[in-house]
């Protein structure tokens, strides 16, 4: 495992010589050696302090293009073991992740903009979409707004969030829910559409 380390940091520090937009702080994990950065001209990435990740070749991939930026908060942990994390930003979006984020094998997609606030959790297999992907036909184009997920969120397995939608602190999304309207702070939710069904409590010590 030393060895590994070794070779995962020298890896990082070219790395980052050889792309001006990358930042990884020296006590973020070595494994992200094995990640795939797929970095345009002028793309930022920018990895805090502590940040985690698995020896998994290939199982973490982010792509940032032209003029967009992807920030990782200290301390978070992109999981891989249970199923590939991808995080990608389109041409001048924004990626935010806060400290103490878990994104469990999930997916991350921005046009304009996708923030997580502090220990905001994503589970595995869900998906956030900050755009409709595609024009839906020629009278009506693709829209693109901005997705918050605040402080201590936690969106459960294979549920998906889309453009537009802002979910207040310390609420939980249920599994296989597709929210598709803004949820208050304290509110768990579920179904297709998702629709509250109760209110939670203060998630800040939760795991």
């Amino acid at each position: 495992m030393k060895a590994l380390g070794f070779y995962g940091r020298l890896k990082l520090q070219l790395l980052q010589r050889l792309h001006p937009g990358l930042q990884i702080h020296p006590t973020a994990s070595p494994c992200f050696a094995t990640a795939e950065f797929c970095l345009a001209p002028g793309a930022q990435l920018q990895i805090d302090a502590g940040v985690v990740t698995e020896w998994r070749p290939g199982a973490l991939r982010i792509e940032v293009r032209e003029g967009a930026r992807v920030h990782v908060g200290s301390g978070t942990w992109l999981r891989t073991d249970t199923g590939p994390t991808q995080i990608v930003a389109f041409e001048g979006a924004s990626v935010e992740l806060g400290p103490g984020s878990f994104l469990n094998g999930c997916y991350l997609s921005a046009k304009k903009s996708v923030t997580l606030g502090e220990r905001a959790f994503v589970g595995m297999g869900s998906r956030i979409f900050d755009a409709d992907q595609h024009d839906l036909d020629a009278d009506h184009p693709e829209k693109v707004e901005p997705v918050v997920l605040e402080e201590h969120v936690w969106v459960a397995a294979d549920a998906t969030v889309l453009r537009g939608v802002r979910i207040g602190a310390h609420s939980v999304v249920g599994t296989r829910s597709v929210v598709t309207k803004s949820v208050p702070p304290h509110t768990l939710v579920a179904g297709i559409p998702a629709k509250p069904l109760g209110r939670v409590g203060d998630r800040s010590g939760a795991r």
